[in-house]
């Protein structure tokens, strides 16, 4: 009896290990695969937003090259205001907090924040300028409905509406 239970015990933890195991193993697979646009619409890796475009050949392939090396230095200001935000939530769980520090670390956040818009626009531009008339206008379009879509422009929903007492 008591082998019988040793045994169903060790097997329940067997799977119960493979399940948890395989679950962490299809959610890195998953983060791995997608990426973040700077307009916050999640997408696999090797596409492009600008792959909805009617673009020449030539047009696709510069685009892609930039592309690339731009989403890495993307990541990376990502990962730095990321740093920066859990540094922020350390100093606010100290007992008395630094509020010099605390304000400091905000402006860092903020400054890191307004550069990689800088960033973002000026790339934007780049690609705008490589594309004709017809095409800058639903290069236009694209950003539009991707900016709109992903609900980090727009303000912060409600909760149903307002009720007068």
């Amino acid at each position: 009896m008591k082998n019988s239970l040793l045994k169903f015990t060790l097997a329940a933890s067997l799977i119960l290990n493979l399940t948890v195991f395989a679950t962490a193993g299809y959610h890195y697979y998953q983060q791995s695969r997608t990426w973040v646009s700077p307009f916050g619409k999640v997408m696999e890796k090797d596409k492009f937003i600008f792959e909805e475009l009617s673009l020449k050949p030539d047009q696709l392939a510069a685009m892609k090259n930039k592309a690339i090396t731009f989403r890495a230095e993307i990541d990376r200001r990502r990962m730095e205001i990321e740093a920066r935000r859990k540094e922020l939530v350390t100093l606010m769980r100290d007992q008395n907090p630094d509020k010099k520090a605390i304000d400091v670390t905000i402006k860092e956040i903020n400054g890191k924040q307004e550069e990689m818009q800088r960033m973002i626009v000026g790339h934007m531009l780049e690609i705008k300028s490589s594309l004709d008339v017809e095409q800058q206008r639903k290069f236009l379009d694209l950003i539009e409905r991707n900016m709109a879509g992903s609900g980090r422009m727009s303000c912060p929903p409600t909760h149903g509406p307002m009720q007068s007492s």
